[in-house]
């Protein structure tokens, strides 16, 4: 019983996290999963708030004609041209435990409700899963009958990529989804 107490203060219960909504409009024709915000993205209530996380300048890349230094103006400017694009964002999770931002350390997952998804986004074409962590629940989106992708993960702990190499994965499922 002491032993128990002792590793209780030790490592007090983890708090239970809450993602954020969808960012998302009847416009979206792809929507890009992510598994869970960072740490900087929940304080900030925002999506991929990390400096280092390569999902603003990958799209920025993608998109040509988007306004120079998208991925560093402020958050509105930011949605609102994801929107424009036909763009859409939203988690896997809708809350778990976390210790830090690393996929491997969610625990108690609880899984988005994707059922309304197709009312709230009735011109979606594809679904892609930013990262293997997101795409592990795959079978939930998969679901909705539309094609699903795997995309290499944009955030900095994906190191074994190159930029280059992500954004070529990463044009390719915008293409697929009718957007360029």
């Amino acid at each position: 019983m002491v032993k128990d107490q002792q590793s209780a203060a030790i490592s007090p219960q983890t708090p239970r996290l809450f993602g954020l909504p969808p960012l998302v409009s009847g416009n979206t024709r792809l929507l890009i999963l992510g598994s869970f915000p960072s740490v900087a993205s929940l304080a900030q209530q925002q999506y991929y708030a990390h400096p280092q996380n390569q999902f603003w300048r990958i799209l920025q890349a993608i998109f040509p004609s988007s306004p120079r230094g998208i991925s560093a103006a402020s958050y509105e400017e930011r949605s609102a041209w994801l929107l424009a694009q036909g763009l859409g964002i939203w988690d896997v999770y809708a809350s778990c435990e976390r210790a830090g931002s690393l996929d491997t350390a969610i625990r108690q997952p609880q899984v988005n409700d994707f059922s309304g998804l197709r009312l709230r986004c009735p011109q979606l074409q594809l679904i892609a899963h930013n990262g293997g962590e997101s795409f592990r629940h795959a079978k939930y989106t998969a679901t909705l009958g539309l094609p699903v992708r795997k995309l290499p993960s944009t955030s900095p702990a994906n190191a074994s990529w190159s930029f280059e190499r992500k954004l070529a994965a990463w044009r390719e499922a915008v293409a697929a989804a009718g957007l360029l």
